[in-house]
């Protein structure tokens, strides 16, 4: 019997280069992985790691207590989500999904935004009532000052001059004006019942304001040294949270008791379009080509999935209790 010859050395050599070289153009044609979707679960005090391709949970990651928002880095390098009672901030890889750091000591941070110009760092206590500046240098947090503020400090805006956070007051009804560089409260205003999220338009010389205890959002001129209210959009009830559509032209306000997302225009601040979106609508995010809306169902323990195109809700994605910020690298424009 004959048996077939073994490849010598010089063969076995030339097909594992061959090998290797295939692998390496596979590797390299290949898409890159889309990055995940991440939804706080405020009451499970975790992370739910979403795929866009096969809409699955990947995960869930461990975080303080009750994660509420959460807020990427100026350089798109980690994503960080506040833990207010826990204390704490958790810094995640927004790609991997991976824990990079967590950061002891940060009271009471329900809300966070940077400051365009990367010099400031400002959290909302929610249930302290104080509002507090960090300076920071890209990499740590340094307490600049820890502002009494009102009842119940909701949402922060902070002006394209890196100058003024604006923030809400959702259980004494005020929108109040930080200097950043003095940290001083440069005026108070009263507002509509429950105020929450603030987006700016105009060149951030209007502020909108939902109105989760009425059924629109206000708008004021911040243009003067004090602040106009000028009008209101009516969109529905519980109009919470914002997110620029991306293209410029829009921006969605989530109606939560309406359980719909109201897309409104810029240039005339009228309602364009409506999304009915189930188990109370809370924050959202934009896929980066502006086909996809991304909104926690915050009754529901759902991630719910609008196709912005068709104008219609094409699936519910289940993950963890009383989901509440999301966030993807894959976004469109925040402004």
């Amino acid at each position: 019997m004959r048996f077939p010859a073994r490849p010598n050395g010089r063969f076995s050599a030339f097909l594992f280069s061959c090998l290797a070289v295939w692998l390496a153009q596979a590797a390299a044609a290949a898409p890159p992985e889309a990055p995940p979707i991440f939804v706080l679960n405020s009451l499970d005090a975790s992370v739910s790691v979403i795929s866009p391709v096969d809409w699955t949970e990947k995960q869930r990651i461990a975080t303080g207590k009750e994660p509420h928002h959460l807020y990427m880095t100026p350089d798109e390098k980690s994503v960080i989500v506040a833990n207010s009672a826990g204390d704490s901030l958790t810094f995640l890889n927004p790609r991997t999904a991976e824990v990079q750091r967590v950061v002891y000591g940060i009271i009471d941070p329900y809300q966070l935004q940077f400051s365009r110009d990367m010099k400031w760092f400002v959290t909302a206590g929610n249930r302290l009532n104080h509002v507090d500046i960090y300076r920071w240098d890209g990499k740590d947090l340094k307490l600049a000052k820890r502002i009494a503020s009102g009842k119940t400090p909701s949402h922060i805006w902070i002006d394209n001059t890196s100058t003024i956070a604006y923030v809400t007051m959702q259980d004494s009804d005020e929108l109040i004006a930080i200097d950043l560089p003095t940290q001083t409260i440069r005026w108070r205003v009263a507002t509509g019942a429950m105020p929450a999220d603030i987006f700016g338009v105009h060149n951030d010389k209007t502020l909108l304001v939902g109105l989760t205890g009425s059924d629109g959002v206000q708008v004021f001129d911040v243009a003067g040294a004090e602040p106009k209210l000028v009008g209101k959009i009516p969109t529905g009830k519980g109009a919470h949270a914002f997110r620029s559509a991306g293209d410029g032209k829009s921006v969605f306000v989530s109606n939560r008791v309406a359980n719909t997302i109201s897309r409104i225009d810029l240039a005339t601040l009228k309602v364009g379009a409506v999304y009915p979106v189930p188990g109370g609508p809370d924050c959202m995010d934009v896929s980066a080509d502006g086909k996809t809306l991304y909104v926690t169902s915050r009754w529901a323990k759902k991630l719910s999935v609008v196709d912005l195109v068709n104008n219609k809700l094409v699936r519910q994605v289940n993950v963890g209790r009383s989901p509440h910020g999301v966030w993807t690298l894959d976004h469109g424009k925040r402004i």
